[in-house]
């Protein structure tokens, strides 16, 4: 039992370690003011949610942002605060539902959810707190924030229309990307995921045999 959870902590420490470099490849979005970046690091935490549970997921996003802010922080820990909560918005409502329903009709409704509750919850966050907090500690003013997207997006005059023209279909965007990768890659990464469940499995039958 020890040496599963061991194993367990290991690869969690492992997928954490990999989300935290991945979060240095940011990829821009013409269509997107320039600080909102497409990354792919929350990709290893719904292949942890999938395979070792859905808090395993968001223990990754946790780990990931702290050695973010660790050795990265820029944001006067900001960013890593929305990153988190954004990220373990998806991991856990998709890792839950697939957790209830094991197949790949399950995996897709739970991303396709997931993808859907993630960019309603980061709209509202960073209307309520984030957007704000950048403003008081990092002295971000909304209105300029306003303004990179209103440049883009003529429909954008205040904070309302900036949730909802940008941060909303960017968290929409990156989702549906996060999602496509997570299909396509689960179904290779899954044996090594569960290799060392699967041994501890066959031992034990073989003992009560």
């Amino acid at each position: 039992m020890r040496d599963e959870k061991l194993i367990k902590m290991i690869k969690i420490s492992l997928l954490a370690v990999i989300a935290f470099l991945l979060m240095y490849i940011e990829l821009p979005i013409p269509i997107f003011p320039s600080f909102l970046k497409i990354d792919i690091s929350d990709l290893p935490a719904l292949l942890g949610a999938f395979a070792l549970g859905p808090i395993a997921g968001v223990i990754i996003e946790l780990v990931k942002n702290i050695l973010h802010g660790v050795f990265a922080g820029s944001t006067g820990l900001v960013g890593e605060f929305a990153n988190f909560l954004v990220g373990s918005c998806l991991v856990l409502v998709s890792g839950y539902i697939y957790k209830v329903r094991k197949s790949k009709g399950g995996a897709i409704v739970g991303l396709l959810t997931g993808v859907i509750i993630m960019s309603v919850f980061a709209g509202v966050l960073n209307y309520f707190v984030v957007l704000p907090l950048y403003e008081t500690v990092l002295g971000f003013p909304i209105t300029a924030v306003v303004a990179m997207g209103s440049k883009i997006n003529h429909n954008i005059n205040d904070l309302n229309s900036f949730i909802i023209w940008m941060i909303i279909p960017f968290n929409i965007l990156k989702g549906i990307v996060l999602s496509a990768m997570t299909l396509a890659l689960y179904k290779s990464v899954s044996p090594i995921l569960h290799k060392e469940n699967m041994e501890s499995e066959y031992k034990s039958k073989q003992q009560n045999y």
